[in-house]
């Protein structure tokens, strides 16, 4: 596996995870981590199993300098848009981070082509989860949070499967979406859910 750079400085890594499903919020992380204390075996949250993320993110929280973990509901989804929403998510990590450990990042590191406004400076760096070590921690606390978030909504809402597929527009999920109907915590913006509704 190919080491990623370790950003200098106190930088912020950002990204988010599920801005693809049908429901559920879309959830945003901010790490900074210590130099002193290196995470072995972080990378792109999508390319590690489910069980070595959660031991990542364990090591994370325990080792990073800073982290935070932030939202942007389905309401706030469905008025903003889900790029709107997931940049929201994003600030509300780093102002979570910064008020938390009154932590001042020297820059923030987003993952992907877009970058929100933060009290730092900030860079959109595109495929940074598999480059950028601060990135790749952010992406692993975002899938994991988001990932238990919707065992808790599965809890609420067994009919949909939520804990196999995390909302996204799996074919089981689908069905169950015709079988159901959409719940409170769907996306009536994106396509499926809304046919449904106008159906």
């Amino acid at each position: 596996m190919p080491l990623l750079l370790q950003a200098e400085g106190l930088a912020c890594g950002v990204d988010e995870a599920g801005r693809g499903p049908l429901a559920g919020p879309v959830v945003a992380a901010a790490v900074i981590l210590d130099p002193q204390r290196q995470i072995a075996g972080l990378d792109d949250s999508k390319k590690l199993g489910a069980a070595r993320r959660l031991r990542l993110a364990d090591d994370i929280r325990r080792q990073a300098l800073a982290w935070a973990v932030a939202e942007a509901s389905v309401g706030e989804i469905d008025q903003l848009n889900i790029l709107q929403a997931s940049l929201l998510a994003m600030q509300r990590a780093v102002s979570g981070l910064i008020d938390q450990y009154r932590l001042l990042p020297s820059q923030v590191l987003v993952d992907g082509p877009h970058c929100p406004l933060f009290a730092a400076p900030a860079q959109a760096v595109i495929g940074g989860d598999g480059r950028i070590c601060q990135i790749a921690a952010a992406s692993i606390l975002a899938k994991t949070s988001r990932d238990a978030g919707m065992g808790e909504l599965h809890a609420l809402y067994p009919q949909y499967g939520f804990d196999r597929h995390q909302g996204y527009p799996t074919a089981a999920h689908l069905r169950a979406l015709q079988e159901h109907g959409p719940c409170p915590q769907h996306r009536r913006s994106f396509a499926p859910v809304a046919r449904l509704l106008t159906a």
